[in-house]
C-alpha cells in the first residue's frame, strides 16, 4: 500500500469511528433520560455543552485508537485478539472521556458532571461503542472476502480443486488463507487426508476429513484432483518422503508448505509460503540444522579470503560468511560473470560488509601473493577447482596444474603471509580415486597435511560428497533434459551417490574449520546415499511427467573415471568423533612430506610442457588411484 493509500485508509476509519462515537454517547444519553427534547428542557444549557464537548470526545476515541494501533490492525484477517483489542481502547477512551467532561464542568462552574453527561452514559458509550466498531471492523472484512471472491487473481500457482495432505494446525492455517486471501482466489479445496482415522469425517473450515494416505489416489481420481499440498509441517523428513511419492502416482501437481526447520529460520510460517515440492522433499533426510553459536566471534575482526568464490560451494561460502560479519570478505575467482553476480548479492544483503572482489587464477603465483599482500587474509577458504571428473579424465595435465599447484601455489602464500588458518574444500573422490580429478583432490590433500607440519598457519581438508544443485552435477543437468523433452539420461541403474545440499555443506565446512586444530581432515556425515535412478524418475515426477512413460530413461554406461558408490575414508583412515556428531576426523595417512613436495617442484616443468604420462606419475604418490582402463 503506498504513503497516500495508507493516510486514505486512516482518514476513511477515524471519521467512521468518530461517527460511531457521537452516535453511540447520543444514543446512551437518549437511553438513560427517555426523551432527549425533556432533558434539553430541564437543562438549557446541556445542548450547547454536548455540542461543544461532544466533537473533543469523539477526537479522543480517534486518538486513543491510533494510540492502540487499531488502524494499524489488517483487519482482513481479525479475530478475539482485535475484539479484545477494541474493549481495551473503549473503556479508556471512555474514562478518559468522563475526566474530559468532569474538568470542563468544574471550568464552567457548573454543579457536576450531570450537566453535560450523566455519569451512566458514560458506561452505557462504552458498550454501545465496542459493539458498534466491532461490527463496522467485521462488516469490511465480510464485504473485502466477498469482493475478493468476486476479483479473479491470476498470480497465485495454487488453483483449481485442492486436496490437503494433514489435518492439523498448518492444514488450518493455509485454509483460513484460502478463504481469506485474493491470492488463492482460483483455489477449491475439496478434501483433508490425514493418517490419524479418529479426525475422518471430522471438518477444518467446512473442508472434510475423507481418508488416509493410502486413499490418497483413490480419492484423486474421483474428486477430479489438480492440485495437493502438504501441510504438515513438522512430519518427519522419512514420513514426508513415503507420503510426497504416494502423491507423485496421482499425476497431480505438488506443494508444501515450510518445513518445521525453515519456519524457525523464517521466525513466521504463512501459507503464502507455499512452495512447489523439490527433489530436497523426498530425500527422505530431515534438514541438517547447525546452531551458529560462536561463529560470529569466530569471524569478528578477521578478513576472510574465499578462492574460487564464485562457483556453487565459494559462493553460498561467501553467503554464510557475510551473515557472521567479518571485517572484511575477498572473493577471488577466475570467472568474471559469477564473481559479479555474487558481487552485487553480497552488496545487496550486506551493505555494511567491507568487500572486495579480485579476479585471477590460482595458478598465478605472482597474482596470489599479491592477493595476500594487499590484503593479509587471517582465514582462507580454498575452493577453486576443477571438479568435472569426465572433463578432467580428458585434461589430466590441466586437473594437477589447476588442482594440485593452484592449491600449493595459494598454501605458499597463505605461510608465507602469517594466515592462520587454511580450509580446503576437498570431495569423497579423493578416496581410492578412480579418476584423475579425485587422485589430484587427495593430492591437495597431502599438500595440505605436509605444509602443516611445517608452518605456523593451520592447515585443514574438509571432505564431502555431492551437493544438489551445485553446478555441474546431475540435478541441473536431468532439470535440462526434462525441459528439453528428455530423454533423461542415467549412467548406471545401481549407481549411488551421498547428497547434501548446498547451504548444509557449507554450514558443516565453516563449522569444521572454526574448530580445527590443524592437520586434519574432516569428514562431514552425508546420511544415507541414494540412487541416482531414483533422483532422475522423482524429478520427472515433480516435473508432471511419468517415468517410462511420458518420459524415457536411457542408461548410458558408467564414463571413464566413474564410480558406481563413492567413500568418505580410505582403508588406512579411522573416524575419530569431534564435538559434533555430523562432523568426524579421519586418521592422516603418513607419507613423506619432503619427497612429495620436492617431486611437485621437480615436475612442475614437465607438466606444463605436457610432456608425459601424468597418471604414473600421481600413481607414484596416490597408490589408493586406479587409473581406468
Amino acid at each position: 500500500m503506498t504513503k497516500f493509500g495508507k493516510v486514505a485508509r486512516f482518514a476513511a476509519l477515524a471519521v467512521m469511528d468518530a461517527v460511531i462515537v457521537a452516535f453511540s454517547f447520543l444514543t446512551a444519553l437518549y437511553l438513560r433520560v427517555d426523551s432527549l427534547f425533556a432533558y434539553f428542557r430541564n437543562y438549557p444549557n446541556s445542548a450547547f455543552q454536548i455540542k461543544l464537548v461532544l466533537p473533543f470526545i469523539a477526537i479522543l476515541f480517534v486518538l486513543v485508537f491510533w494510540f492502540m494501533k487499531l488502524y494499524s490492525t489488517i483487519w482482513h484477517y481479525a479475530g478475539l485478539r482485535e475484539i479484545g483489542l477494541i474493549g481495551i481502547s473503549s473503556f479508556s477512551a471512555s474514562a478518559l472521556s468522563f475526566l474530559v467532561c468532569f474538568v470542563y464542568a468544574l471550568y464552567m462552574g457548573n454543579n457536576g458532571i450531570e450537566t453535560v453527561f450523566p455519569r451512566s452514559v458514560f458506561i452505557i458509550a462504552m458498550f454501545l461503542v465496542m459493539v458498534l466498531i466491532s461490527v463496522e471492523r467485521f462488516a469490511l472484512r465480510a464485504i473485502l472476502r466477498i469482493l475478493h471472491r468476486i476479483r479473479k487473481n491470476t498470480k497465485s500457482e495454487v488453483n483449481g480443486n485442492l486436496m490437503i495432505i494433514g489435518a492439523g494446525d498448518g492444514a488450518s492455517l493455509f485454509l483460513n488463507n484460502i478463504h481469506e486471501s485474493a491470492y488463492y482466489s482460483g483455489a477449491n479445496p475439496i478434501c483433508l487426508i490425514d493418517d490419524d482415522p479418529s479426525k475422518k469425517g471430522l471438518r477444518i473450515n467446512n473442508v472434510k476429513v475423507m481418508g488416509t494416505r493410502q486413499d490418497i489416489i483413490r480419492l484423486a481420481k474421483e474428486l477430479n484432483i489438480d492440485m495437493i499440498i502438504f501441510c504438515i509441517p513438522s512430519c518427519p523428513s522419512e514420513e514426508k518422503s513415503k507420503i510426497l511419492k504416494i502423491c507423485q502416482k496421482t499425476g497431480c501437481k505438488l506443494k508444501t508448505l515450510p518445513s518445521v526447520y525453515q519456519i524457525e529460520s523464517e521466525k513466521d510460517l504463512s501459507a503464502k509460503s507455499v512452495r512447489n515440492v523439490e527433489i530436497e522433499d523426498l530425500l527422505g533426510r530431515d534438514p541438517i540444522k547447525l546452531e551458529n553459536d560462536g561463529m560470529k566471534e569466530f569471524f569478528a575482526g578477521k578478513t576472510v579470503l574465499v578462492t574460487g568464490g564464485g562457483g556453487s560451494i565459494g559462493s553460498e561460502l561467501c553467503r554464510q560468511i557475510a551473515a557472521n560479519k567479518p571485517e572484511k570478505l575477498i572473493i577471488f575467482d577466475i570467472y568474471e560473470n559469477n564473481a559479479y553476480d555474487i558481487q552485487n548479492e553480497i552488496l545487496r544483503t550486506f551493505p555494511e560488509l567491507e568487500l572486495h572482489v579480485r579476479i585471477g587464477s590460482v595458478r598465478d603465483t605472482r597474482r596470489i601473493e599479491q592477493i595476500f599482500r594487499d590484503f593479509h587474509p587471517h582465514i582462507v577458504y580454498h575452493a577453486a577447482a576443477h571438479k568435472h571428473v569426465p572433463l578432467m579424465e580428458d585434461s589430466p595435465n590441466e586437473a594437477i596444474k589447476n588442482n594440485v599447484f593452484g592449491t600449493l601455489k595459494t598454501v605458499r602464500a597463505a605461510d608465507k603471509f602469517g594466515a592462520e588458518r587454511f580450509v580446503l574444500i576437498s570431495t569423497d573422490k579423493a578416496v581410492n580415486p578412480t579418476n584423475i580429478m579425485g587422485a589430484s583432490k587427495r593430492m591437495c590433500e597431502m599438500v595440505v597435511q605436509a605444509y602443516d607440519k611445517k608452518s605456523e598457519t593451520d592447515f585443514v581438508a574438509v571432505r564431502f560428497g555431492n551437493v544438489l544443485g551445485s553446478n555441474g552435477s546431475v540435478i541441473p543437468l536431468f532439470k535440462k533434459q526434462i525441459a528439453e523433452g528428455g530423454p533423461v539420461t542415467v549412467t548406471d541403474p545401481n549407481i549411488i551417490r551421498y547428497f547434501m545440499t548446498i547451504p548444509e555443506a557449507v554450514s558443516l565446512v565453516l563449522k569444521a574449520g572454526a574448530n580445527a586444530n590443524g592437520g586434519e581432515i574432516f569428514v562431514l556425515d552425508m546420511g544415507d546415499p541414494v540412487k541416482i535412478l531414483d533422483l532422475a524418475e522423482n524429478l520427472i515426477s515433480l516435473s508432471g511427467y511419468t517415468p517410462y512413460v511420458d518420459m524415457d530413461i536411457v542408461f548410458t554406461g558408467l564414463r571413464p573415471g566413474e564410480k558406481k558408490f563413492e567413500e568418505l575414508l580410505m582403508d588406512e583412515e579411522g573416524l575419530k568423533k569431534t564435538y559434533n556428531e555430523l562432523i568426524y576426523i579421519g586418521k592422516p595417512i603418513t607419507f613423506d612430506e619432503d619427497a612429495f613436495l620436492n617431486s611437485l617442484d621437480e615436475h612442475k616443468e614437465h607438466i606444463y610442457d605436457e610432456g608425459e604420462d601424468i597418471r604414473d606419475w600421481v600413481k607414484r604418490f596416490v597408490p589408493t588411484y586406479h587409473k581406468p582402463e
